[in-house]
């Protein structure tokens, strides 16, 4: 396998080439967690999906961690293959496998033991709270596989092979399904089955990726004995991944502070949140997948020393991803009914979930700025400033905002919502403001600088 040059060529076509693997990833990643929802949907009760969709977001909090943490790899490989240093992405590699080791292992303790007390404190409804506990405690004991099966993700974007990764979703997202229909239609076991299906499933991608990986050339030698803890090369990593992990999880845990106010109404409302949910990452997957590619792309070209290019990479993203946006914000706000019902054959389910969702479908016109300001900055290294902006967006805004309308708004879903595309607008204003900054003070040719030096 031959890593992907950014560094030369043609901006949109090589972003683009990039680009959709990585979306047709994450598109069977939606359908990945959607999967267990549709199915308990059909197949269970309305506290089944209250518990998947609570278990599933607290979760995926704790796999977004891990992600975020892991682009500290990505960004860390990309530089060094823009360097033509191939021998130190090994190094990268190996060091990263030991860090994530040691991180999937104690997210296994935090969700089995506390798999009650992260229920209780989103205040999951009564009738499914146990349900709840039950779902997290299983994948929880997963979360080693959890913790391989995103690893290798980070790994090969940042080789610029987005195409490996794409097979890897793929095969987790058949396993997904065929054991969803197994255990919950099947067996009739509810969101536990979901749960187990959803473990078991990333289990075999991540075994037959290993074995798919063994046969494949890499850019470079990689050895066993790279498989140990570098200090300066974890460092590295640490420095790259870690604001954008703590963004990512105080992000996170503003949206489940929103579910936890939404679960205080009721069922319903906890239900028709989680189904509006798994729509919304199937509306935001072209700025998501985005921003990973920005990441990646951006990356390259910073350590090659190529900032022009990185701006036209930036402005190229924002550009087709708007389009996008716009294409998506009149489906889900006039016909959201019909997306929500996919996952719900329950009224009442299907009403909240459109409420909620109408609010999110303003937010499509925001993200495509902001996903590719994030993937920019990032790619950059200019992760402190990822972590700024987004933790003002959730607390100077999105939490203060949910808990005022929840008050004011007489329970009504989407002005809870609202408080979403609210966030974003401070969250784009502040990027807009950073970028004209930094290249006032020349600050991107600076950090190249020191960049180099220091790697």
């Amino acid at each position: 396998m031959k890593s992907n040059d950014f560094t030369s060529g043609a901006i949109l076509p090589k972003l683009m080439k990039f680009m959709l693997p990585v979306l047709f990833a994450m598109f069977l990643q939606a359908m990945y967690g959607a999967v267990d929802l549709l199915v308990v949907g059909r197949f269970g009760s309305t506290a089944d999906v209250s518990a998947v969709s609570t278990g599933s977001q607290i979760i995926t909090t704790l796999t977004n961690l891990i992600v975020s943490f892991s682009m500290g790899i990505t960004v860390a490989v990309g530089q060094r293959i823009g360097q033509k240093r191939p021998k130190d992405a090994a190094q990268t590699i190996g060091t990263g496998m030991v860090i994530f080791a040691v991180t999937g292992l104690v997210f296994t303790l935090i969700s089995i033991i506390g798999a009650s007390g992260l229920a209780s404190i989103m205040q999951a409804p009564k009738e499914a709270f146990e349900l709840t506990s039950g779902y997290i405690r299983i994948c929880g004991g997963g979360f080693i596989v959890i913790t391989a099966y995103n690893l290798l993700g980070s790994i090969f974007r940042g080789l610029g092979d987005s195409k490996t990764p794409l097979i890897a979703v793929g095969i987790a997202c058949l396993f997904n399904i065929i054991g969803d229909l197994v255990f919950v239609a099947g067996f009739n076991l509810g969101a536990s089955g979901a749960a187990l299906a959803t473990v078991m499933a990333q289990l075999i991608s991540v075994i037959i990726s290993f074995f798919m990986i063994r046969h494949t050339k890499l850019p470079f030698e990689f050895h066993k004995s790279n498989i140990k803890l570098n200090k300066s090369v974890a460092a590295v990593i640490i420095r790259i991944g870690t604001p954008i992990a703590l963004q990512d999880f105080l992000v996170g845990i503003s949206f489940l502070v929103m579910l936890g106010i939404v679960n205080r109404i009721g069922v319903t409302a906890s239900a028709g949140v989680g189904v509006a949910e798994k729509v919304c990452v199937f509306i935001m997957l072209v700025p998501l997948s985005f921003m990973q590619s920005m990441t990646a792309f951006v990356a390259q070209n910073y350590g090659a020393g190529q900032m022009k290019r990185a701006n036209t990479a930036l402005k190229t993203g924002i550009a087709v991803s708007f389009a996008f946006g716009i294409a998506m914000f009149f489906i889900t706000f006039f016909r959201g009914d019909l997306l929500a019902g996919i996952f719900s054959p329950e009224a009442d389910t299907v009403k909240a979930a459109w409420d909620y969702l109408k609010a999110y479908a303003i937010d499509c016109l925001n993200t495509c700025f902001l996903f590719c300001f994030i993937g920019y900055y990032n790619g950059i290294e200019k992760t402190k400033f990822v972590m700024l902006q987004g933790i003002c967006g959730a607390f100077l805004v999105r939490i203060p905002f949910a808990f005022l309308m929840q008050k004011i708004g007489n329970n009504s879903l989407f002005l809870i919502g609202m408080a979403i595309p609210c966030s974003t607008v401070l969250q784009i204003a502040m990027c807009f403001a950073a970028y004209f900054y930094f290249r006032s003070k020349n600050q991107i040719s600076c950090d190249m600088t020191e960049n180099k030096t220091e790697l």
